[in-house]
């Protein structure tokens, strides 16, 4: 097939490795891309959040499938403009996507499908934040209702903190303040065609900047793939995953679809185990990251027919993926600086060698050519993927291949998957 992949992050570049990795040649395209993903795709200049500029390229390109990775197009409406034009596409149109892009509406979509999760407040003032905490109590949760690139989230015992929190973005918008849940997190990714949903293989991500989960929330530092511990709490994996497919997931698809809304693409569910059940933290509307990038070196099926089938509405005819024993393991390096003001331009250096350690591949989150070389471009910079048999040896290859780059200032956890490497 011909396939066009909207992004320019790691999550892409993890989806087109996935897509290259099948026996068929695609030919795949990448818009905008990066430095990295150019090694893998044919990149094209095009601003990804212009319905009518994607839609007229697929049209010109016979592009037969359009993949879309970021939230923002699809709170743009690129997935309603190309779907109009007959082109099967993976992604939610402008409706639906506001599962992600409004923390409201995803708190109205749970409670009339009874999805369990958190009680909200949402706050238009300063005087109703404060309200807000009264009534929910510490630790405090304060969410930017809209879109914020996965840094607009403050959990907080400090109430001065979680306030200063709030007045930042108040001035765009309300706040969602929420009740605090606590357990430990699960991501799990379905695949939906507006009726169908079939499950993958949840992860773990790490969203605090320093080891021991310390330090601000960024976009994530890393994650692990599977999650060998739900088999204690649950019996297995697939109990656990068929659990939340009955409760969650095939209840919110029902319930978009009901509305006219129908979700057709990658629903992401933020979930949080805790002592009286499993709960949703949050939805996103596309492939998560760093998840995608251990979960999708996994996956046994071919991706592009999962994607088709979901694009256009066949997903009952595939059964649910599989997923190799090995396990996957990806840390995070990002700029000095990162996440509140990223250092960039800085040359990357190592890159080849680290490539070369056994089990190990690079997704490139933001890097761009320059003088011959690689520079780092953005605050996460590379994502480095280890897949092997055991966590300790994938941990081994990461932080082995983690010590051959070189980029000035650069920083990364170095407790990704430590526990459940030591069976914890």
């Amino acid at each position: 097939m011909k396939i066009l992949v909207l992004g320019s992050g790691a999550r892409e570049h993890a989806i087109i490795l996935a897509l290259r990795s099948e026996e068929a040649e695609h030919e795949i395209f990448a818009a905008p891309g990066n430095a990295g993903i150019g090694q893998d795709a044919q990149l094209v200049a095009l601003d990804a959040n212009d319905p009518v500029a994607v839609t007229d390229f697929a049209i010109e390109n016979d592009i037969a499938l359009v993949v879309i990775g970021p939230e923002a197009p699809l709170v743009a409406g690129v997935a309603d403009a190309v779907r109009e034009r007959g082109i099967p596409t993976f992604g939610p149109g402008k409706a639906a996507a506001q599962l992600e892009g409004s923390k409201t509406f995803a708190k109205r979509i749970m409670d009339a499908a009874g999805v369990p999760t958190g009680r909200a407040v949402r706050a238009h003032t300063r005087a109703e934040v404060e309200a807000a905490f009264d009534e929910l109590g510490a630790p405090h949760v304060v969410k930017a209702d809209g879109l914020a690139a996965g840094k607009g989230v403050i959990v907080t015992s400090d109430r001065e903190a979680a306030l200063a929190h709030a007045d930042e973005y108040l001035p765009s918008g309300a706040v969602l303040i929420e009740e605090f849940l606590a357990g430990p997190e699960v991501s799990l990714f379905f695949l939906s065609d507006g009726d169908h949903v079939l499950p993958l293989s949840p992860a773990q991500d790490y969203k605090r900047l320093l080891d021991g989960d310390a330090g601000p929330n960024t976009g994530g530092m890393g994650a692990y793939s599977p999650l060998p511990w739900l088999d204690g709490r649950f019996g297995s994996e697939q109990e656990f995953v068929d659990l939340v497919t009955r409760d969650i997931a095939e209840p919110v698809i029902r319930q978009l679809d009901a509305e006219g809304t129908p979700f057709i693409g990658l629903l992401y569910a933020g979930l949080i185990l805790t002592d009286s059940g499993v709960k949703v933290i949050e939805f996103n509307a596309r492939f998560g990251d760093p998840e995608t990038q251990v979960v999708l070196p996994r996956l046994v099926d071919p991706l592009s027919e999962l994607l088709l089938a979901a694009a256009s509405g066949h997903l009952e005819d595939h059964p649910r993926p599989a997923f190799a024993d090995d396990v996957a393991v990806t840390v995070v390096l990002a700029s000095e600086g990162y996440p509140a003001a990223p250092v960039t331009g800085r040359p990357l250096t190592g890159l080849r060698e680290a490539a070369s350690v056994p089990g190990v591949h690079l997704a490139h989150a933001a890097t761009a050519e320059s003088d011959g070389g690689l520079v780092a471009t953005g605050g996460r910079v590379l994502n480095v993927v280890g897949v092997a048999t055991t966590f300790a040896d994938a941990r081994g290859r990461v932080y082995r291949a983690l010590g051959e780059i070189g980029l000035e200032g650069s920083q990364h956890r170095t407790d990704i998957a430590a526990r459940v490497a030591e069976g914890l």
